[in-house]
């Protein structure tokens, strides 16, 4: 059984879901569960396994939902007495832990190219999960990006096909107009925390008027970072990739991106 539970977590999590393993780690008189048992319970809603049933897992269920969607791990204590929140007539206690198995931040990069392969390696340098894109394969291939999920084919159907959510940074930096546009297209408006695509202010501008004729809402296309990047950059592939990689830093934290000496002046 618990074989099972942990094979079905490791599906999930293959597939992108959010996912908690409830576990009972402490059982102090009568319980509906006992020592050990285990419930996978997913962002769906879904569960699998189970830690005796009755209130106490209706409970915990509720908790580990609440504990995927804050992406963080916790203990917690219930006394299994009718005069307790659970109303439960057990007369025990019962310590469970919820592990939530947080969700790493997703560089996908739209592009194998020189400016590609800079935030290739800057993003596996801070840790990210890295998913690299591109329609040719000497591009992108595992031998140049040992550390990434390499996707090679038609940009229409890759982009339409992602898994996108709120943990998903995207840059689009494509060899030219036409695959750069065909990517926004298909990753607008699907979840991503960032989207950056590279260009000119007149390529963004014609892109964005392109899009905006074939149906896309202006309010998509203006949370799009483009021209991407901060203004720090020499305009070499280094330094742009370390431009675009401070703006993504900047949104993933939250923060303001200006130097400590000039955030002070406006605090």
């Amino acid at each position: 059984m618990d074989k099972d539970i942990i094979f079905n977590i490791s599906k999930k999590l293959e597939n992108g879901m959010g996912v908690a393993l409830v576990t009972l780690i402490e059982i102090d008189g009568s319980s509906p569960g006992r020592k050990g048992n285990l419930m996978g319970v997913f962002q769906t809603g879904e569960i699998c396994g189970t830690v005796g049933g009755g209130n106490l897992e209706f409970k915990l269920i509720k908790e580990a939902l609440k504990a995927i969607e804050e992406n963080k791990s916790k203990s917690l204590e219930f006394d299994l007495i009718e005069e307790a929140a659970l109303h439960m007539a057990c007369g025990g206690k019962v310590k469970a832990f919820i592990k939530v198995f947080e969700k790493k931040e997703k560089l996908i990069v739209i592009g194998g190219g020189h400016i590609g392969s800079e935030l290739y390696k800057l993003g596996d340098y801070l840790g990210f999960e890295i998913v690299m894109i591109d329609d040719r394969e000497e591009f992108c291939n595992s031998e140049k990006y040992p550390n990434a999920k390499n996707i090679v084919g038609n940009l229409e159907e890759i982009t339409k096909n992602l898994k996108l959510d709120e943990y998903s940074f995207v840059v689009i930096v494509s060899r030219g107009h036409l695959g750069d546009k065909v990517a926004l297209k298909g990753v607008l408006g699907r979840g991503a925390k960032y989207i950056g695509m590279i260009g000119s202010r007149s390529k963004v501008k014609k892109t964005f008027n392109e899009l905006e004729k074939e149906g896309i809402p202006v309010v998509e296309l203006e949370k799009v970072y483009s021209p991407i990047g901060l203004d720090i950059s020499s305009g070499s592939p280094k330094e742009i990739g370390v431009s675009i990689i401070s703006e993504i830093l900047k949104i993933k934290n939250n923060l303001s991106g200006y130097s400590l000496k000039e955030k002070i002046r406006y605090e």
